[in-house]
């Protein structure tokens, strides 16, 4: 089974960040720069949230004229849950689909490694599941495995 680990030295360790000072303008210009779904927010190394888009959407939902100048603290999920890098893309899945959340922070020795998002694991899983069709083709036709 496929680590954490092993995914992000697939896609990458890039996780987008602001500080914990910052405004709402502020995540959702990086966010729409980087084309991410959610940044992590920081005071100093440590986390102390998260803001995707579902947090934007709902607050805008509640809050008519949404200031940009509105401080993330204030809009931010605050209860993070972490991965470490040696858990399975399994583990992932199951706590996103338990937690209902979409992004991941990657976390080793108390230090930020890298984010995975629902994508990350979904498309982890679809080229897992390729892979064991094409050996099981490969095996009930007679051919050589791991072609």
């Amino acid at each position: 089974m496929t680590t954490v680990r092993q995914l992000l030295l697939q896609k990458g360790t890039d996780v987008w960040t602001v500080d914990c000072k910052s405004t709402l303008r502020d995540a959702i210009k990086l966010m729409a720069n980087k084309g991410v779904g959610a940044v992590l927010i920081l005071d100093g190394e440590k986390i102390t949230g998260i803001f995707s888009e579902r947090d934007y959407v709902r607050e805008s939902a509640k809050v008519d004229g949404l200031s940009l100048t509105t401080p993330i603290n204030n809009l931010m999920t605050h209860l993070v849950f972490y991965i470490q890098p040696d858990a399975t893309v399994d583990e992932c899945m199951a706590l996103m689909t338990e937690k209902k959340f979409r992004h991941l922070p990657v976390v080793e020795n108390e230090k930020l490694v890298g984010l995975i998002s629902i994508g990350d694991v979904v498309k982890q899983y679809i080229s897992q599941k390729d892979i064991h069709i094409r050996s099981l083709e490969s095996y009930i036709l007679g051919r050589e495995y791991n072609q």
